[in-house]
């Protein structure tokens, strides 16, 4: 009774050996095989870790991304790459990156650095994937070596190997068409790739196959549905065994068409979808598995072991031997090991799981429902004491924060005039050019600077050194960009170790790991903080520094903020009381810091809500009770300033154009977003709604060594001025430019300034 299994394990390490293998490849000191080797290692010790689950994941290990890997695997690759030479994976790491290694790229003026794959969320997460590219004329040609090998690898180590892969329909779904054809015309061409390549899978070994489908918990429309019967119908009758997996919300209507697929299992997400349980059981055929995702695979929180098995036992006995258990979808979402945490406050550990301790209590789980609770009584009571702790703690609860939150109103989110009346005073105060220039916020994080921080965590530098270290980088910053003859200046974030985790340090009600590291893309991880109580501010968090940096220029210099919206969703969040009431708590907390940086004399004020759009529900018919309260929660952060005060705020890799109502409704006298990976396309939005305040779309893409010219930025500009009027367009790169050197952001920017410069030229 109850098989365990596993949708997948995080690859960066419990160290985040991965990302630090990356980068020394890309750097050109490592050599690709030192890079494969590490692989190979990364993935053996996950394959171990997981040994006690009755099947194990293969196929989950990527370089860079699962959805590209996907994509190299069925022969998907972008024009612009094709016939390159070298080894595949250099030819990978020019679609993630525009380029591979610098010893790689520099054998050949022709594979020096190309545009690279745009990037976007996966689902609702913060994880960023590599977006599929199709024309009319794509075709698919499989390459199933990564799968065969990674294969061999897991019968050396005896692994009980599960493939895993992302499903046809999803692959399309996720992708976008660059000529505007349509993208459900290539599934015909697809599914011989997928049908090949699930029977090299058996071939090689696989009774099972995880193949994922979160497309089923969106609204499909019905050419939509219908594709998924026709996939998987042309799948049915291979000789692997199919396991269609469903992750990150319920099914609703899709669940009816889910049972009459043909495949022997389902995945069913029953911690978001706990409700669909009864009704998956009983219209699921008789002789089809069906697996529960019982530990929650997007947050860290201890399980309530307990209260899943008085639920969960009534369903073992009624499956028995269909019944799986796994966490609720891929564990790349949460970090490795808790028990690397040696400083993390001991109180919150006591209530915490990450990925290791997850797949722990799913034994417990598996271990109650085979033997009964009395063979892990231990283990349960363990468990409902912490539950209990946790519940029970006065650091949760706040009343004095609850007070607060109760008495907001809606005159808290409102400017005192509107735009057109603020704009005339802020033009007078701030007396900026056509077309200003600015960045968004971060400068590059120099060894100097991580070295710094990390002897004033260790006590080797004390305060006054660390202060004067980072007071030196902040100098350096504004003596550049006044170089450079940016327009708006930043102070660069140099004491800060990241957006959401510098200011969640700051903030009572939250927590924060060692070694807490997520993947969001490649090898950028973050360690987002750990939201596990009521949120209130003690004393201002950064104007300190920005007023020492407004010292030392005449020019503006911005304010720089992460907003509530983005604070959340890029935490680990409670999962004791609405997302809504703790967005409310971090949007007072944030105003309170928004305030105190206008009277210290600070007349811009840059609020990042970079994540405003991936905390939308994945269905659209719960879209518009998200956005009322992340807007609201936004407006009260930034509305209490006087009308010359100007305030920005920053989205990265969104698409937002369905939301761009919303986003007006922001009322940010200026907006910053990406659009250098689409070439504008993300402006198309204002071919139909215009947008009345002023934008920069992003002209330089950061996430890219590539640096761009003059030229190409003056013809983005053009494009974006097609759809938004000149005079209120600024030029900026794309994102912070923490992740570059200074020896790419130097000339990046020069190149940025003087095609704003020619672009005011074009203008007069």
């Amino acid at each position: 009774m109850a098989t365990t299994h596993n949708l997948g394990f995080p690859r960066i390490g419990a160290k985040r050996e991965l990302k630090f293998g990356l980068e020394r490849y890309w750097k050109g000191e490592s050599s690709l095989g030192e890079l494969k080797a590490l692989g190979a290692q990364l993935r053996a010790r996950n394959w171990a870790s997981q040994q006690n689950l009755d099947l194990v994941p293969v196929g989950d290990f990527s370089f860079y991304d699962q959805v590209l890997d996907i994509s190299f695997t069925l022969g998907n690759l972008p024009a612009r790459v094709q016939g390159f030479h070298g080894d595949p994976l250099d030819n990978y790491f020019r679609v993630a990156r525009g380029r591979s290694a610098r010893g790689a790229d520099e054998h050949a003026a022709c594979c020096g650095g190309v545009a690279a794959g745009e990037m976007t969320k996966w689902f609702d997460t913060n994880y960023h994937y590599i977006v599929p590219e199709f024309t009319a004329d794509t075709t698919f040609t499989l390459d199933a070596s990564r799968y065969v090998e990674q294969l061999a690898e897991a019968r050396a180590q005896g692994v009980k190997a599960k493939p895993v892969l992302v499903g046809p329909v999803t692959y399309l779904w996720i992708g976008k068409s660059k000529d505007d054809s349509d993208k459900l015309a290539l599934l015909p061409r697809l599914l011989p790739a997928y049908a090949q390549l699930l029977a090299t899978l058996a071939e090689q070994g696989a009774e099972w196959v995880q193949i994922d489908e979160p497309v089923l918990i969106t609204e499909l429309a019905p050419e939509w549905r219908e594709a998924l019967r026709s996939a998987y119908a042309a799948l049915a009758g291979g000789p692997a065994k199919l396991l269609l997996a469903t992750y990150f919300g319920q099914l609703q209507e899709n669940l009816p068409l889910v049972c009459e697929l043909p495949v022997q299992g389902v995945h069913l997400d029953a911690v978001n979808a706990r409700e669909e349980v009864d009704a998956l059981v009983a219209q699921l055929p008789a002789d089809r598995v069906v697996s529960l995702g019982v530990i929650n695979g997007r947050n860290i929180w201890k399980t309530d072991l307990n209260g899943v098995l008085d639920w969960l036992e009534p369903v073992a006995r009624q499956l028995g031997e269909r019944l799986w258990i796994a966490p609720s979808c891929s564990l790349l979402h949460v970090p490795v090991d808790l028990a690397s945490e040696q400083k993390l406050d001991a109180e919150v550990k006591s209530w915490l799981a990450f990925a290791l301790q997850k797949l722990d209590e799913l034994n417990v789980l598996a271990q109650a429902l085979r033997n009964g609770r009395d063979a892990v009584q231990a283990e349960l009571s363990a468990n409902r004491a912490a539950i209990q702790a946790r519940c029970a703690s006065p650091r949760v609860n706040d009343p004095a924060v609850k007070a607060a939150v109760q008495a907001v109103t809606a005159a808290l989110g409102r400017r005192q005039q509107p735009y057109a009346v603020r704009a005339a005073k802020q033009a007078e105060l701030l007396k900026l050019p056509a077309f200003p220039t600015t960045t968004i916020g971060s400068f590059p994080q120099t060894a100097d600077i991580r070295r710094a921080r990390s002897q004033y965590k260790a006590g080797e530098l004390d305060e006054a050194g660390y202060r004067a270290a980072m007071r030196a980088e902040i100098a350096r910053s504004v003596r550049e960009q006044e170089a450079l003859g940016l327009d708006v200046l930043v102070h660069g974030e140099a004491e800060r170790n990241d957006m959401v985790e510098y200011f969640g340090e700051q903030l009572d009600g939250y927590a924060f790991s060692q070694f807490g590291w997520v993947q969001s893309y490649g090898s950028r991880c973050v360690k987002p903080p750990i939201l596990f109580g009521d949120i209130s501010r003690p004393k201002a968090m950064t104007v300190e520094w920005i007023e020492y940096a407004q010292s030392l220029t005449g020019k503006p210099m911005k304010g720089m903020l992460t907003g509530p919206v983005t604070i959340l969703n890029w935490s680990f969040v409670r999962d004791d009381q609405p997302r809504s009431v703790s967005c409310h708590q971090l949007a007072l907390a944030i105003r309170e810091e928004v305030l105190d940086l206008e009277r210290a004399g600070i007349s811009v004020i840059q609020i990042d809500e970079a994540a405003l759009r991936e905390g939308l529900p994945l269905r659209r018919a719960q879209w518009q009770e998200y956005l009322d309260w992340a807007i609201e929660s936004f407006r009260i952060t930034a509305n209490g300033v006087r009308d010359e005060t100007q305030i920005h705020t920053h989205m990265c890799y969104s698409e937002f154009n369905d939301i761009i109502q919303s986003i007006a409704d922001m009322d940010a006298d200026v907006i910053t977003i990406e659009t250098s990976r689409s070439d504008m396309e993300l402006l198309d939005a204002f071919d139909d709604f215009k947008y009345p305040n002023e934008i920069g779309p992003g002209v330089y893409d950061i996430h890219s060594p590539n640096i761009p010219t003059e030229a190409h930025i003056v013809q983005l500009m053009q494009k974006a001025a097609e759809r938004v009027p000149a005079q209120r367009l600024w030029v900026n790169p794309d994102c912070g430019l923490k992740t570059r050197q200074w020896e790419e952001v130097i000339p990046a920017l020069a190149n940025m300034v003087a095609a704003a410069r020619t672009l005011r030229g074009q203008a007069a």
